[in-house]
């Protein structure tokens, strides 16, 4: 009897399957007729002949059996090896199936007609396995990734499709966008219509009040001349009336010395009757709107009344320039307008909207700035280092490299340095004070190592000289300028207040005290009374426009109105005199002990100075050791050492050697607490002593240290 087997079809459909069902989970090559031929092992797992042959060929003992790479079960080798394993039917049906489905679609080599094409991805090449060169099979072949040309076209396709539809989504993007555009067009277009209706309904308001003043000034024109007329009418109906009550009873009247005077009385009616005939007020009321330029100046005016502004700028194209930010000073960013076609613009008026914010997303108060000539700053006063982030649209949409991100810089640099140490015309020896004319253009730098006055102009350039007069054997201290620009200085050798003219430096007046010791600085207040700080004497002296002596004040002590090492002088606000030694005293304009300034920091402060919002910036240089804080504490007998101390003591009451510790400008508030410090990072202060305030928030330091002239902006 026969056997029977009941061969179970089932119908497939190539688009049910992936073509992983079509490659050896071995080598993950594709099956195919030749080497790669499907072979179905007993535990049921597919692999191709290929990798068959390499399992075999690497064992190291002849067992007669190997194990399936994909389940690990043993395998006996039949005796014709390798081709004596069985196709795998049902991966040869489905390659037939495939080649089938693919015959149409996927094209055979030109040369070898009955070869599939390949695609190796690292080569970007399409070839047959005839027409294979070394480098795709062998050892080289582990470098190339090479699928079938179906696979391939596949994958094409697929990224294609993946490309289009990135495409499609942009390009609705793009559509809502333009379209959103427009129906902002529309609001906008509406929303102006509006605008200029209002507009000319408020001219047309205007002209009609007008109109209604000169039809009241008519009315009331109209009734002051009918007034007049009127009383006029009045007054001749009584004299009428008059007239004729006499005339009634003159014909009984027989007395003719009665009508005698009747008839004089008469006589004098007909003269004021005369009078009365003419009228007091006239008709005359006349409209003139020609008489004058008005009307053309009207016509004028509403030709120019209302604009319509419209802009070229394309925001996609619109760039920012972000400049150098610094912490507490003001910093800006110039946003520049191009049109469409990459156009600069020329003209302002874009609505530019700004947002810049910390890296803890606090919003940092900022100011749009339009120079309108196509450019905009955005101005902001960063409270502290870090990063920012600036966020710039117009018209709603953001600009180029928005968001922009910003650096900002703990240390503040000079803006511009003058002299190096020598005796020329460019240099300076020991510059220990520094004043500034009352408009801020010329700053005045007592260079005490060469006995003259430097006169530097706005950009640090040199003006002139000026001296010796004052300022002579090396030991002028002190420099201040008078309301009337002439300049004051305080020599400690001499002890002589000196007052000279700032033109030529000669000396318009001097005088003294016997109560000067070492008299370090000098200042004026308002009133053009000079005050001057004695470290000798531990006191401050401040004389009359006269130079004589008005009151004295302090002494020597750590307590609050006490000195020990007098450093700077200068007067403030309400003329409050502010006195440096290792901390910052302020004295009303009497001498009267009002409060003090302390900053947690060590050292000695130099110069110090109050600018027009009552702000205090001072000099401080840390010292290194207790030694350094005692060099140059008085005068030396000798000419030589005199001259030295001077200058040690001019730059900041003998604070230290130029290699002492860091120097800084504090800033302080008006009421006392410590903002922040200029450290000068780039171009360190080594013993700052002198400073003047400028205005629009710079100032002017004399860096002793470095025998130079810094300024600097400090806000």
């Amino acid at each position: 009897m026969m056997s029977s087997t009941l061969v179970e079809t089932v119908s497939i459909n190539c688009e049910d399957f992936n073509d992983s069902f079509l490659t050896c989970g071995t080598c993950l090559c594709t099956y195919d007729a030749q080497e790669r031929t499907p072979k179905l092992l007993p535990c049921s797992h597919t692999v191709c002949r290929n990798c068959l042959d390499r399992i075999i060929a690497a064992q190291t003992l002849d067992t007669g059996s190997f194990r399936c790479p994909i389940c690990r079960e043993a395998i006996h080798i039949p005796q014709g090896g390798v081709s004596a394993f069985p196709p795998s039917f049902i991966v040869n049906q489905l390659l037939d199936l495939m080649a089938q489905q693919r015959r149409d679609v996927v094209p055979k080599c030109s040369v070898h007609g009955q070869q599939e094409l390949l695609f190796c991805e690292t080569c970007d090449l399409v070839f047959c396995l005839q027409c294979v060169d070394g480098g795709h099979s062998g050892r080289g072949a582990s470098e190339h990734t090479v699928i079938p040309f179906a696979i391939a076209i596949k994958r094409m396709s697929e990224i294609l499709l993946y490309k289009a539809h990135l495409c499609i989504k942009n390009l609705n993007a793009a559509y809502e966008a333009v379209s959103d555009e427009l129906r902002q067009l529309e609001i906008s277009a509406d929303k102006t219509l509006d605008a200029i209706n209002k507009s000319f309904k408020d001219v047309v308001a205007v002209i009609d009040r007008r109109r209604q003043d000169c039809l009241l000034w008519v009315r009331k024109i109209r009734e002051e001349k009918k007034n007049i007329l009127k009383e006029q009418l009045d007054l001749i109906q009584a004299e009428k009336d008059k007239v004729q009550v006499e005339c009634d009873g003159l014909q009984y009247q027989v007395e003719v010395r009665n009508i005698t005077k009747k008839i004089s009385d008469l006589n004098e009616k007909l003269d004021t009757t005369s009078t009365l005939s003419e009228p007091r007020e006239n008709s005359f009321l006349h409209y003139e709107y020609k008489h004058n330029d008005a009307l053309r100046e009207v016509a004028k005016a509403i030709s120019n009344f209302g604009n319509i502004r419209v802009s070229t700028t394309f925001p996609a194209l619109t760039t920012a320039e972000a400049k150098r930010a610094t912490a507490h000073l003001r910093c800006s960013v110039r946003i520049i307008t191009t049109d469409y076609h990459g156009n600069l613009r020329t003209n302002g008026g874009d609505p530019v909207f700004v947002d810049i914010r910390n890296e803890k997303g606090d919003l940092v108060d900022s100011k749009v700035k339009d120079n309108d000539d196509g450019t905009y700053d955005v101005l902001y006063l960063p409270s502290k280092p870090g990063k920012l982030k600036m966020t710039a649209n117009i018209f709603g949409r953001p600009i180029k490299n928005s968001p922009l991100s910003i650096e900002v810089s703990e240390h503040i640099d000079p803006v511009w340095r003058f002299g190096s140490r020598g005796t020329g015309q460019e240099q300076l020896n020991q510059p220990v004070r520094i004043a500034a004319g009352a408009e801020g253009d010329v700053v005045y730098v007592l260079d005490t190592g060469n006995s003259r006055i430097v006169v530097l102009g706005r950009d640090g350039s040199v003006l002139r000289h000026l001296g010796p007069a004052g300022v002579e054997q090396q030991s002028a201290t002190g420099l201040s300028v008078m309301s009337s620009g002439q300049l004051v200085v305080i020599n400690w050798r001499s002890k002589m207040v000196s007052v000279l003219s700032p033109e030529d430096g000669s000396l318009v007046r001097s005088f003294t005290t016997p109560g000067f010791v070492e008299p370090i600085d000098v200042a004026v207040n308002s009133r053009g009374e000079v005050v001057v700080a004695d470290s000798g004497a531990k006191k401050i002296f401040k004389f009359d426009t006269s130079g004589n002596l008005v009151t004295t004040f302090g002494s020597h002590g750590d307590k609050d109105g006490q000195f020990k090492v007098i450093s700077g002088l200068c007067v403030g606000k309400n003329d409050e005199i502010l006195v440096a030694d290792h901390r910052i005293q302020i004295f009303t304009k009497d001498g009267k002990y009002s409060r003090k300034l302390v900053d947690p920091g060590s050292g000695s402060y130099g110069g110090i100075a109050v600018d027009s919002a009552g702000n205090v910036l001072a000099t401080k240089t840390e010292k290194s050791s207790k030694s350094d804080r005692n060099s140059g504490a008085g005068p030396s007998s000798s000419s030589s050492s005199s001259s030295s101390s001077a200058k040690e003591k001019g730059s900041g009451g003998g604070g230290g050697s130029s290699g002492g510790g860091r120097s800084f400008v504090h800033v302080f508030h008006s009421n006392g607490k410590l903002l922040y410090s200029i450290d000068s990072h780039s171009d360190r202060l080594r013993r700052p002593s002198g400073l003047a305030v400028l205005t629009d928030y710079r100032i002017v330091v004399a860096d002793l240290g470095n025998n130079c002239v810094k300024k600097f902006y400090y806000k």
